[in-house]
């Protein structure tokens, strides 16, 4: 099997899956992971044969991708403003529409502030990780319930040279902020998709994404933003600044709970797709 025809192979075998332009960003994605060689290098070697050994790892990842799974799983990275981050079963894998949550924190802040924030539900560390890159005076916390998360987001800001301070802590518990400092910035991409809502969802999200970093009780959707609202107020300095990412549905129940914990200065703000999608307001 030649390098060409593998990728020819694995794009025509998803395309019943995805439309024509990501199924071919998969198939470049899989053959580099596969060869090792980049796109130029791979049209420039066309005609070369897999080894026995690639082809063996063809035909599992083309297994895997037919049943659904990521393609970041399968490579074990992804890509979040512009850093390459490692990804497993354990987070979920960053999205789009994240990176515009962090440009827009940079954008209000463009003066690389010594200043400590702290990100809630990390995930990857794909918030903290990209602000510390651009903010590397600051002092980063990052929290987040799962042990496997913080590991692999301990992993990701080490390779990428960003001492962050993990801590693995449910942030719906009593105690949840002792450990925390003062801080001049919160931000949360937190669980928010109702339950009735799974059963709309591509399998490649409710199959192999964490469902604790996704899913919410549809009796109380907002169960995140109040209580890190709460923290928020407790831990911010006066000024201080509070981002969210918000299911497209809640936008005006998301601004009315934080008008309600004495929030100012509260905005909305669309994504890429032109959806409600992220909030931003300042303590008192």
């Amino acid at each position: 099997m030649t390098i060409q025809s593998a990728f020819a192979g694995v794009t025509a075998a998803i395309r019943h899956l995805y439309d024509a332009r990501e199924a071919a960003n998969i198939g470049h994605l899989l053959m580099e992971h596969i060869t090792g060689l980049g796109k130029l290098d791979r049209i420039v070697h066309k005609d070369g044969d897999l080894t026995p050994a690639q082809e063996n790892l063809y035909q599992q990842a083309l297994a895997d991708l037919l049943a659904h799974k990521p393609i970041q799983h399968i490579t074990g990275k992804s890509w979040f403003y512009g850093l390459e981050l490692q990804v497993s079963d354990q987070v979920l894998i960053p999205r789009p529409e994240t990176e515009e949550l962090v440009e827009w924190i940079l954008k209000d802040h463009p003066s690389q502030p010594a200043w400590r924030l702290l990100d809630i539900g990390t995930g990857s560390g794909c918030i903290p990780i990209a602000l510390k890159k651009h903010w590397p005076a600051a002092d980063v916390w990052a929290m987040d319930v799962s042990p496997g998360a913080v590991s692999l987001a301990t992993r990701n800001a080490s390779a990428q040279h960003t001492p962050i301070r993990f801590v693995t802590q449910d942030v719906l518990s009593a105690d949840a902020s002792q450990v925390l400092p003062s801080l001049n910035i919160v931000i949360s991409n937190p669980p928010y998709i109702p339950e009735q809502e799974r059963a709309e969802m591509q399998p490649l999200v409710t199959e192999f994404e964490p469902s604790l970093a996704l899913f919410v009780p549809d009796k109380d959707p907002l169960l995140f933003y109040r209580r890190i609202a709460q923290l928020a107020q407790e831990k911010l300095e006066p000024g201080g600044k509070l981002y969210f990412e918000i299911h497209e549905s809640f936008g005006k129940a998301v601004i009315d709970l934080l008008e309600k914990e004495k929030f100012r200065e509260v905005a909305l703000r669309q994504d890429m797709f032109g959806k409600d999608r992220m909030i931003k307001a300042v303590k008192k």
